[in-house]
């Protein structure tokens, strides 16, 4: 599910690692972009439903999974991301992708319909809005801020299991899957989350620029929000805000559910398959 690895340098020789799914073809690539602290194994179960026409692209970021770690907190802003990710772009020979954004990644798709307009031929937006809830913020801060190690998977799904009730996750075997996302194994047999907590420190560089300018630059491009009901980083009234600004998005909602769906409930991956379906 993890898919072929590539590894690219950023324009600073930090290693990316790039996890590549299918084939070129006419249709254009996906672009996926993950959470904060999250890689682009998230999107695996999605791209593997579209490998079979289209490329598949999901960077690990710097300082996730297998990405190289940087020295200097300040190489994971967010700002230097859309630069890896623009960068990156260049190097596979992608000049145009329908961009899925999880949490972060669907900033960083704004900011590159900002930066590079003809990038984004369309987007969706998972969980994230040009308003980010301050108590979300607030836990993600805590929580990836710290380095959690656990004696073997299975307890590392149990501990996700109980930090984050809220998920869709059902069954062992979906939590396990998550726990094998999120920590890496240790030399010494047990398991440690594979981001670096450095990351963490990007969260506390002051107050939230205004982002409704960079949702504005998706105004070229089709447009598709999902939504947690219970998820604490995308309120109800900012994605009315949304709608209000753009009456034709599409919107998916996942009732009960928080930061972040994982796109392949069986509530909305079919209507999720449908839209990307529908883009060239």
């Amino acid at each position: 599910m993890s898919g072929c690895l590539r590894r690219v340098s950023a324009a600073d020789g930090l290693g990316i690692t790039v996890r590549l799914w299918g084939e070129r073809s006419a249709r254009t690539p996906l672009l996926c972009l993950a959470g904060l602290a999250r890689t682009g194994g998230d999107f695996g179960r999605v791209a593997l439903r579209h490998a079979a026409t289209r490329l598949v692209l999901a960077p690990d970021y710097p300082g996730r999974g297998l990405s190289e770690r940087a020295r200097d907190w300040r190489r994971y802003r967010p700002e230097r991301l859309l630069a890896d990710v623009l960068d990156l772009c260049a190097a596979l020979h992608v000049p145009r992708a329908v961009v899925l954004g999880t949490s972060l990644g669907g900033l960083l798709a704004m900011g590159l319909a900002a930066a590079r307009p003809g990038l984004v031929a369309a987007a969706m937006l998972n969980d994230i809005g040009p308003e980010v809830g301050r108590g979300g913020l607030a836990f993600v801060h805590g929580f990836i801020g710290a380095r959690h190690t656990r004696p073997s998977l299975e307890e590392a799904a149990a501990f996700l299991r109980e930090t984050l009730p809220w998920l869709s996750l059902a069954t062992p075997e979906e939590w396990r899957e998550f726990a094998a996302l999120t920590f890496a194994r240790n030399p010494d047999g047990t398991w440690s989350s594979n981001w670096d907590p450095a990351i963490a420190r990007t969260l506390r560089a002051g107050p939230l620029p205004d982002l409704w300018p960079l949702f504005g630059a998706l105004a070229h491009a089709p447009l598709l929000l999902v939504r947690g009901g219970r998820s604490d980083i995308l309120a109800a009234e900012t994605a009315a805000r949304m709608r209000a600004r753009r009456p034709d998005m599409s919107e998916l909602v996942l009732p009960g559910v928080g930061h972040a769906p994982t796109l392949s409930e069986p509530e909305i991956a079919p209507a999720l398959d449908a839209w990307i379906e529908a883009q060239p």
